[in-house]
């Protein structure tokens, strides 16, 4: 088990809620998602900032992979090769309490793939329908293994990364945000493993590609205004506050994937992307380890952030009011955003010349 979840305060209720995950029946399978969020939710106000987005992501992947193997006795899968693959937050071991579904099946390459996608997409559509019953809303973009263009053979899925890669426009851009942080969840794992350092080695060899990823990834700043004071919302349903996803910690994760795919790094996880970035000599020791705590920081605001909206009976999103933290909160929020701006600025130099990009 990961180290980071091996915190003594939460390890015997892990293990027995994921005991019952592994157990579970399709009846008792939402029982044991139910178990699991109340886990998560019993450890959201004092989980070690690196530890509890791991906790959850396990017991995500827990609840995956029983509802695979469930689902394969209604719907048995070919006896060929095959993969799940979670993407995104969940490729990345990042979810918070609101993470929606992105997955999808990478299968061995055949003479007749329509066929092996034939056999795959019930079971997919299954698991996707048992994950949104546990309490994993379906993708808005239709990001899941249920649909044909998320199940695709090791060549077909080349084929889209080398499409994506060689493009490089919006949307591969886009697509670029959610599927190269996929990470192998269930099934014949080395697919999954073959897919991604084959992606992770073409993306490297593209200077053009990173620079429009780069790029890509500065068109965001950190809410800051005048001597790096806070610079919340001025209008709308969140005038005050400040987005912690897209505006805080989008800007680590965007800015990790370009350092992180610049030295052929096969890690998904943002803290990983960092450390190798460090281990490559792209960037200093010690900055990587300051923006893996900032990062970890707004991890932690985000989901004790949630956590707060949950108790209140609230919906509970990303957007934080700054004057509702204490001066020390403020404080570490206030370097985190100052952080991702320092980060913003060596991915400039590294591959923008210096320049802004914009």
């Amino acid at each position: 088990m990961n180290s980071s979840l091996s915190h003594p305060r939460f390890m015997p209720e892990l293990r027995r809620v994921l005991r019952a995950i592994a157990r579970a029946d399709h009846a008792g399978l939402r029982r044991a998602a139910e178990a699991a969020r109340a886990l998560e939710h019993e450890q959201a106000s004092s989980a070690p900032a690196a530890a509890l987005p791991r906790l959850i992501s396990a017991l995500s992947d827990a609840l995956t992979r029983r509802a695979i193997a469930l689902a394969g006795i209604d719907f048995p899968p070919p006896a060929a090769r095959w993969c799940w693959i979670a993407l995104g937050s969940e490729g990345r071991q990042e979810q918070t309490f609101v993470s929606d579904q992105d997955n999808g099946i990478v299968f061995d390459d055949s003479d007749d793939p329509d066929a092996l996608r034939r056999r795959l997409l019930p079971l997919a559509g299954r698991v996707n329908q048992m994950l949104n019953e546990c309490g994993f809303a379906v993708c808005p973009g239709n990001i899941m293994a249920g649909n044909p263009a998320c199940c695709l053979s090791l060549h077909e899925w080349r084929e889209r990364f080398d499409a994506w890669i060689s493009e490089g426009d919006p949307l591969a851009l886009l697509n670029a945000t959610i599927f190269f942080d996929l990470r192998p969840l269930a099934g014949d794992l080395a697919l999954a493993h073959s897919l991604s350092a084959w992606t992770v080695r073409h993306a490297a060899d593209n200077q053009r590609f990173l620079f429009q990823l780069a790029d890509n990834a500065l068109r965001r700043r950190p809410p800051l205004g005048l001597l790096h004071r806070f610079s919340p919302e001025k209008s709308g349903p969140h005038a005050g506050a400040i987005d912690l996803k897209h505006n805080a910690a989008a800007l680590y994760v965007d800015a990790a994937r370009v350092l992180g795919l610049a030295c052929g790094a096969g890690a998904s996880s943002t803290v990983e992307r960092l450390r190798m970035a460090a281990r490559s000599h792209l960037l200093h020791p010690a900055e990587a380890a300051d923006w893996e705590g900032s990062f970890h920081f707004i991890a932690l605001l985000r989901v004790r952030l949630q956590q707060q909206r949950y108790l209140r009976g609230e919906p509970m999103d990303n957007h934080l009011r700054p004057d509702t933290l204490d001066a020390g909160e403020r404080r570490a929020l206030l370097h985190a955003l100052r952080a991702a701006g320092a980060m913003q600025q060596r991915l400039s130099q590294l591959f923008l010349g210096g320049g802004s990009g914009l």
